[in-house]
């Protein structure tokens, strides 16, 4: 059986070139070996995996973004006389060209996306799992604890502020249940109090009981209620000492930009 080794070599993980690799391996009935060699940087790096090939019975598939890197591997090669396939150079060349741009060469870029969707997705598992205070213990590993009364935009800012990669728990303050002790004991640094104008709220609760079917009269919806909802909600959040933002007529993007404000001031000690 015919026998063939194949170099995936990149300036970054080296996973593109060799999916492509492999989908062509498996055409062959043949063995071929693939050996990934990541991270190479520098013309040093190609020279030492060109003295491993072999003439004759190597091929080298790499993807790298810098041009001088990717020309230097190619004359180098072809001097040896070995096989080599750039994966990556001949489709930003071509977008370089549509585009009238050019890339921004940086190795591991589409790497480090892929993380950032992972991490994305995951802050948005997180919101969901640990919404309306479903289970307290999400406090220790959020990043940002919301508090507030019933429809201060709680769930809509967490799944923005998710959408930044950012953990989120929220916990509805209602008089008659208590809060969680997590709350106090780990969330009071992480804390954010939402606060809205009475008469908005009203006008808001009562909107979301005509939309259930309800009548507006119901408790949830009247003055009296509402004001004692909130006297409570400032009584934690002095408790807590943490940022209070007013939702009153702000869009859930402006909301959840003031969190971010507020996690960054807090990082940077301002």
């Amino acid at each position: 059986m015919a026998e063939a080794q194949v170099y995936i070599v990149s300036d970054s993980l080296g996973e593109t070139a060799e999916r492509v690799a492999h989908g062509a391996a498996i055409q062959f009935d043949a063995d071929v070996k693939i050996e990934r060699v990541p991270y190479v940087v520098d013309q040093g790096g190609i020279d030492r995996l060109l003295g491993r090939a072999v003439r004759g019975a190597s091929v080298i598939v790499y993807t790298m973004v810098r041009p001088e890197l990717r020309q230097y591997l190619a004359h180098a090669a072809d001097a040896r006389g070995i096989p080599h396939v750039d994966v990556m150079g001949p489709v930003l060349d071509a977008l370089g060209e549509v585009l009238q741009a050019s890339p921004r060469l940086i190795p591991g870029l589409s790497h480090r996306l892929d993380q950032e969707y992972f991490a994305r997705v995951e802050a948005v598992e997180f919101a969901v799992k640990y919404d309306d205070g479903k289970d307290p213990k999400g406090i220790r590993d959020a990043d940002v604890v919301l508090l507030g009364v019933s429809r201060t935009s709680k769930t809509p800012v967490s799944m923005y502020l998710a959408n930044h990669r950012l953990k989120v728990a929220n916990v509805p303050l209602v008089p008659e249940v208590p809060v969680p002790s997590e709350v106090f004991r780990e969330g009071r640094l992480k804390a954010v109090g939402l606060m809205i104008e009475p008469e908005l709220l009203m006008t808001i609760r009562r909107q979301r009981l005509k939309s259930l079917g309800l009548g507006s009269s119901a408790q949830y919806a009247t003055m009296e209620r509402i004001m004692v909802e909130l006297d409570y909600a400032w009584d934690i959040f002095n408790r807590l000492k943490c940022p209070v933002i007013d939702v009153s007529n702000h869009a859930v993007e402006e909301t959840a930009t003031r969190v971010l404000e507020l996690r960054k001031r807090e990082a940077t000690g301002q």
